[in-house]
Parts: structure tokens; C-alpha cells; sequence
């Protein structure tokens, strides 16, 4: 099985972001492409990160009307990303349309909860239900609209994975024993991460803002 590590490159410099890739492909499993990146380079940066040789995640967590999602999912057809993420909240309607409106070999999947939101922040923009509940809402409706997964913290992960065992879950906000929070706030370790169950990991900083990338993978892989 190829590595469960996906590499998050949000830098909006192509060049490093490419030679950063390309030192540790050997390790990982894929790259996603943040909303950063795309917004400083689009369909020319995907196309020139797609040379380094791995699948690629699309992560632009899509949220508006279903037609005009649907129409961006179209535009982005080209591109042929492995995964594409759109925001569960944005109701039934749009993620039907957006997983209709996408390549057949493209994994759509929905963000439930972002992972630097806590029960505050959700208090905060009207939701009355803490984390593990939201999830498991977002969690039922994505699947009940057809998609192929969801993207949730690794806290909530067991809870999803039991109410949906055939689910593609992508965990973002994956931290060593020892690294940065920065602006996460509900984050696990790989290890916990894939003991859960999670499908791939997302893991940027922790790689990325090491002083030797490869090195940073290998003791990551370690604990798995």
C-alpha cells in the first residue's frame, strides 16, 4: 500500500513548492493543492505540480450555490484531481451536484468541521452542537448525497467511520507527539490518526518547515 501521507503545499511559490515535492515523493502518497496555492498559480500550478508524478488533492472546499459549484467542479474537470473537497454545509442539493458534475475517477469528499474551530467557535456562527455532533450530521448527509468521503478532525473519526465503514476519510490537522499547533485546535497524532481509521493523512508544517523535509517524513512513517 502506498503511504497514507499526503503533502499539504499552501506556499504561494511554485519553484519551492515543486522542489519540496519532488524530495520527498518517494515517501508520500499524494499532494494537496490549498486554496493559497491555486488562488496564487490555478489550473497552470496544478498542471506543473502533476509532473512531480503523484495523485493530487484538490482541496478548494467548494460552498455556494449547487450551480455555480456544479460549474466549477465542471471547470476543474480538466485537471483530473484524485480528490476534490466541498463544504458538507453547503446542503444536499449542491453536493449531489458537485459529486454529478465530477471526473469518474475523482473522490469528492465533504469538509464537515474545520479543524481549527472548537464548541466556542461553533456557539459562535449559530451551531448548538459540539464537534462530534456536527460531524456525525455532516457525515450522514454527505453520504446520503452520494459522495465518496468526508474530511473530519481525527477526534471525530471513530464515530464517522462506524456510521459509514465504506467512507474515504481524509484527516487534516495531523500533528507529531511533538509539533506546532500554530492554528490548529483539535489535532491528533498519525499514529492515533491511522489506529481510527483514517483513509490519508494531511500533513503540511510539520514536513514543510523542517529543516530536512525527508528526514521529518521517515520518523512520521516510524510511527505508523
Amino acid at each position: 500500500m502506498s503511504s497514507r501521507i499526503y503533502l499539504a503545499i499552501d506556499s504561494t511559490d511554485l519553484d519551492a513548492a515543486k522542489a519540496l515535492a519532488t524530495k520527498v515523493k518517494t515517501h508520500i502518497g499524494g499532494l494537496k493543492l490549498g486554496l493559497e496555492f491555486f488562488c496564487a498559480h490555478g489550473h497552470h500550478g496544478v498542471h506543473e505540480m502533476a509532473r512531480v508524478g503523484l495523485p493530487l488533492f484538490l482541496d478548494l472546499k467548494l460552498h455556494d450555490i449547487p450551480n455555480t459549484v456544479a460549474k466549477a467542479v465542471q471547470a476543474l474537470r480538466p485537471l483530473e484531481p484524485a480528490i476534490l473537497t466541498i463544504h458538507a454545509a453547503g446542503g444536499r442539493a449542491m453536493l449531489e451536484d458537485a459529486k454529478a458534475s465530477a471526473g469518474t475517477h475523482t473522490r469528492v469528499v465533504g469538509v464537515t468541521v474545520l479543524t481549527s474551530l472548537d464548541d466556542d467557535d461553533l456557539t459562535a456562527i449559530g451551531i448548538d452542537h459540539d464537534p462530534a455532533a456536527q460531524v456525525a450530521r455532516l457525515s450522514a448527509l454527505s453520504r446520503e448525497a452520494g459522495l465518496d468521503g468526508i474530511v473530519c478532525s481525527g477526534h471525530e473519526l471513530r464515530a464517522a467511520k462506524k456510521a459509514w465503514t465504506s467512507g474515504f476519510f481524509v484527516v487534516p490537522g495531523v500533528r507529531p507527539s511533538n509539533g506546532v499547533m500554530a492554528d490548529q485546535k483539535r489535532t491528533v497524532t498519525p499514529a492515533d490518526a491511522t489506529a481510527a481509521g483514517a483513509s490519508i493523512l494531511v500533513i503540511g508544517r510539520p514536513i514543510s518547515k523542517a529543516a530536512d523535509p525527508v528526514a521529518a517524513v521517515r520518523a512520521i512513517e516510524a510511527t505508523l
